[in-house]
């Protein structure tokens, strides 16, 4: 037999055991997978409080313990690995939503009491700047939400008075507002 031949022989020689090796790792993993999954999903679904999402602990875990089943299948506790690994997968999960949540859900900034004070002493310093019927048709109006007649009724005046004293009440309101402002 030449050099090279046994080379081939010890090569094919490994090939064949590493094979075998990896074919009884997977039929360990098979049963290991038989005996634990149902048992792991219920857990899970205990936990969660739904189904969609214990299948999904349940396979990212079952896939983690595959994928490093040459060290798993030589511990101890197998089962434990396994539902530890489950439960840290919940975790981040639940660690990955919150974090998603706190970007999704931007606060609106509460308004500045300062500058809210100033705009209440603004508008109150010009609407005490219009004449008393103006205001108070402007007040009925547009604050209080009455329609034409009835704050017309309220006023004892008529709807086209109404009308004449809301126009010039926002036109001065206006015009006091922008002086306010240059």
């Amino acid at each position: 037999m030449e050099p090279s031949d046994l080379k081939e022989s010890v090569a094919v020689g490994v090939s064949e055991a590493a094979m075998e090796a990896n074919a009884q790792a997977d039929t360990a993993f098979a049963e290991f997978f038989q005996a634990e999954h149902v048992r792991l999903s219920r857990a899970m679904y205990l936990l969660t409080g739904s189904a969609t999402e214990a299948d999904e602990l349940t396979q990212e875990a079952m896939v983690r313990i595959y994928e490093r089943w040459e060290r798993v299948q030589r511990m101890d506790n197998q089962q434990g690995y396994l539902f530890r690994t489950a439960m840290n997968l919940h975790r981040s999960r639940i660690r990955w939503l919150a974090t998603r949540s706190r970007h999704l859900v931007d606060p609106t900034p509460s308004p500045d009491p300062a500058v809210a004070a100033q705009d209440r002493d603004t508008l109150a310093r010009a609407l005490d700047a219009l004449p008393t019927g103006q205001r108070e048709a402007l007040v009925l109006v547009e604050w209080l939400g009455m329609d034409q007649q009835e704050a017309a009724t309220v006023l004892g005046i008529r709807p086209g008075s109404l009308r004449a004293r809301l126009s010039r009440a926002r036109a001065d309101l206006r015009g006091n507002l922008e002086a306010d402002d240059a």
